[in-house]
């Protein structure tokens, strides 16, 4: 399995992070819960490493570049990194690479009956989505892309994006080796979303676990993740099912660019910006399958979706929620009180020879 250059997402799950990094495991791992992913598929690490083997900059590989940048001198690595981003995004993928994204992206427009099929094309680092070391945020997405050439464009970008300054700067930082590091890059069908948001099955606000917080808004969930727009806000009950809504004024949405590629930002039509994104339905769905989710896990997750315009809700990413897990961690690792202190706080704060 390693040396393939794709891999279907209903061939992986949590266990191949390596193979196909956080975000292509979790696909699979949803696709074998049950939930409805939108179908897609992994360019894997090994062709990742097999595409920048051969690549030198300045007469030095890859990974010997970076080793030499110091996270300190920002104009450095500013010109380093730019550097190694030019050489990857203009060098072809190896012949086998190229024709094995070609043919899965072939086999992908088949199956969904489009023979020029949009695709998100996003990065998948192996040390993304994992609660204890999150690369998110670090790594690129592309949304609407349309043909294999234009693919496989979007696939280099991606591998170029993890050596963004901010990537590069974080892994110097943690001692993070670049021989340990690989990318993969999730190709996925592209969902219609009339609604989108993020959704997660603790509170953001207070870690309380009995509750789901659910964003949405009109559109692209872009608009929400990027902060273009303030977004209804749901919290459910998962004790008693109770909905509190917060609606919001919702001015703008991302759509697809009526060009065929890419994303735009327009106005929200006025009858809809005071309306809410997402029916009480839905919200319910949204809201069983994050329990489903979170359940499958074993741990709260932090959850990307979206409606399309027939209603069905899909899952487009989930990972461990990391905020109140590492805060949840840090008391867990403070020291412990003195035993007579536990007993005092028992007695409500009288001495054991107070009256």
């Amino acid at each position: 399995m390693a040396t393939q250059s794709v891999l279907h997402f209903r061939d992986v799950g949590l266990g191949d992070v390596a193979t196909v990094g956080g975000k292509g495991a979790s696909l699979g791992e949803l696709l074998r819960a049950g939930i409805r992913v939108p179908t897609g598929f992994a360019v894997t690490t090994a062709a990742f490493r097999q595409t920048i083997e051969h690549l030198t900059v300045a007469g030095r590989t890859i990974p010997e570049r970076v080793a030499a940048l110091d996270p300190a001198d920002a104009e450095g690595l500013a010109a380093g990194t730019a550097e190694i981003r030019a050489v990857l995004e203009a060098a072809p993928p190896p012949d086998e690479v190229a024709a094995g994204v070609t043919a899965a992206y072939a086999a992908l427009c088949e199956e969904c009956g489009d023979p020029e099929l949009p695709v998100a094309v996003r990065s998948s680092a192996t040390s993304e989505d994992s609660a204890e070391d999150s690369f998110a945020g670090l790594q690129d997405t592309y949304l609407w892309v349309h043909g294999a050439d234009s693919v496989l464009e979007h696939v280099r970008h991606c591998w170029a994006s993890l050596y963004s300054v901010e990537s590069v700067t974080y892994r110097l930082r943690r001692g993070i080796p670049e021989t340990d590091l690989g990318m993969a890059v999730v190709v996925q069908r592209m969902v219609g979303a009339r609604s989108s948001g993020v959704m997660f099955t603790r509170s953001p606000r207070t870690g309380d676990k009995s509750v789901i917080a659910i964003d949405a808004s009109w559109g692209l969930g872009s608009a929400v993740v990027s902060g273009d727009v303030t977004p209804d806000a749901f919290v459910v009950s998962k004790v008693t099912g109770e909905i509190k809504r917060t609606v919001a004024t919702k001015t703008r949405w991302h759509r697809p660019d009526p060009s065929g590629a890419g994303v735009v930002e327009t106005d929200v039509p006025a009858e809809l910006q005071d309306v809410p994104s997402i029916s009480d339905e839905e919200i319910a769905e949204l809201a069983a399958t994050a329990r489903t989710v979170e359940a499958h896990y074993g741990c709260p997750q932090d959850i990307e979706w979206a409606v399309d315009d027939a209603g069905e809700v899909f899952l487009l990413q989930s990972r461990p929620e990391t905020v109140w897990a590492e805060k949840d961690r840090i008391r867990k690792a403070a020291p412990t009180a003195r035993p007579f202190d536990h007993v005092f706080n028992l007695l409500g704060g009288k001495r054991p020879t107070e009256g």
